[in-house]
């Protein structure tokens, strides 16, 4: 399916190029026998490689991602052993840390992440300017101005509001 040009559907666009990517990285962690391992997992297992076992708002925050969508992960993850849970300072926060089972893959995940990281450098040359830091742009701009604010500033908003 071929995305086309013009303004219409941009975040179906995005959605649609990260379908692919996970899609492609998930075919090839079950070419390394990690079927059952999803790309959305490598985040979550490199920030606690990183900083240890942290509560689940402080992954997410690590992982520049909602506490929801950490939350989602980390509940994914653990169902499937990946991760552990354990209660935290209070009665609200959960702990988590990297099972065994998680850590023995280590190098089947780390091998992944590397080739998957060469492939990017790969893409990306291909373009004609580098996705990466045009995300960075895209997400620096939305920080110091959210799309909501943007929408409401426009003038189809104002005849509506």
């Amino acid at each position: 399916m071929a995305i086309t040009s013009g303004p219409e559907g941009l975040g179906t666009r995005m959605r649609h190029v990260l379908e692919i990517l996970d899609g492609d990285v998930a075919r090839f962690l079950a070419d390394l026998g990690l079927g059952d391992y999803r790309p959305r997992y490598s985040p979550v297992v490199r920030a606690l490689l990183q900083h240890g076992p942290l509560s689940i708002r402080d992954l997410a925050e690590a992982m520049r991602v909602t506490h929801s969508a950490a939350s989602q992960t980390v509940a994914q993850m653990n169902r499937a052993g990946l991760v552990s849970l354990e209660p935290g300072a209070d009665a609200r926060q959960r702990i988590v840390s990297l099972t065994r089972k998680t850590r023995e893959l280590l190098p089947l995940i780390e091998a992944e992440w590397t080739a998957t990281t060469e492939a990017m450098a790969a893409l990306e040359a291909e373009l004609p300017y580098s996705l990466r830091t045009l995300l960075d742009a895209v997400a620096e701009a939305l920080e110091r101005k959210p799309f909501r604010e943007r929408i409401g500033e426009t003038e189809a908003a104002r005849e509506v509001l």
